[in-house]
């Protein structure tokens, strides 16, 4: 089972519990915000009170965030990502640090607003060209700071802004259409074991597949429910938060995106990501227009 949003016949979102080819509206439920309040406990009963389920063929799936909802993203814990960054930065030595220190790096990514879903755009800046995807094991927290599930976050990146100076970081990470989420969250009762899935990764040009990789989350150097309790340390996320773990992926320094690539992520036990890369902020206007609470 998954935990979704999609829109009702009428245009507004619905909190849905989807199985197979159906989803079911949870009862009471009127925003995932809402449901990400609850504690654990309450959230899986909640879930369990489901309305008709109706075929998923031809919904209009949402990100699985809203309200008050933010995406973080956690930097530098594998050590294909550490490599990664030391070969494309001018101060190698930083990554190489934050890699072993016990403080891990953490950085907002984007409010839910933000947030594109499931065969929607992602974005790549105009002032950057070199840019890659990043695919990520998401964990998602109530706002009790317990790790109610898991999806799947494509955390889109700049490697020459950040290249040139670390402290760039936000403007590498930070754009329209840089934060991608999957349709589904996998409840934590669900995932024996999250730090044992098979993370794979294709990008295809013009029909032709450009790049492909896969690592497991075995090799994330960082413990899951430690990063939820630094991330929850000096901050309160009043209808929940959902924190990338970081990539083991990273493609080799001569590839880059372009628009019009197709970024298929897939992670064991939890579904697939697919979007199709798109320049500039144009693309993104929607997101900025549309009320996130009605509409998103």
């Amino acid at each position: 089972m998954h935990l979704v949003r999609y829109q009702s016949p009428a245009g507004r979102p619905v909190v849905g519990v989807r199985t197979g080819d159906t989803v079911a509206p949870v009862e009471g439920i009127a925003s995932m915000a809402e449901l990400l309040r609850l504690p654990l406990a309450d959230l899986q009963t909640a879930v369990a009170k489901t309305g008709t389920a109706v075929p998923v063929e031809g919904l209009t799936w949402l990100p699985p965030i809203d309200g008050r909802g933010e995406v973080w993203c956690a930097g530098v814990t594998y050590e294909r990502s550490r490599g990664a960054r030391m070969e494309e930065s001018t101060e190698q030595s930083v990554y190489d640090k934050v890699y072993t220190a016990d403080r891990p790096e953490l950085f907002q990514k984007a409010p839910a607003w933000r947030v594109v879903t499931d065969g929607e755009p992602v974005g790549i800046r105009v002032d950057s060209g070199h840019d890659v995807p990043e695919p990520e094991l998401a964990v998602v927290a109530n706002s009790h700071g317990e790790i109610v599930g898991y999806t799947i976050c494509n955390d889109m990146s700049s490697r020459s802004i950040e290249g040139v100076n670390p402290l760039y970081v936000p403007q590498a990470k930070l754009f329209a259409g840089g934060c991608a989420l999957a349709t589904g969250i996998r409840p934590v009762w669900e995932v024996a074991d999250p730090k044992d899935l098979a993370i794979d990764i294709t990008i295809s040009r013009d029909g032709d597949e450009v790049f492909t990789g896969t690592t497991s989350t075995a090799k994330l150097v960082r413990e899951l429910p430690d990063l939820i309790d630094v991330l929850f340390v000096p901050n309160d996320f009043p209808d929940g938060v959902i924190l990338a773990t970081g990539t083991g992926i990273v493609p080799e320094f001569a590839f880059a995106l372009r628009e019009g690539d197709v970024i298929r992520i897939s992670i064991d036990q939890l579904g697939t990501l697919t979007n199709t890369v798109a320049t500039g902020r144009e693309p993104f206007a929607f997101l900025a227009a549309q009320n996130s609470e009605e509409k998103r």
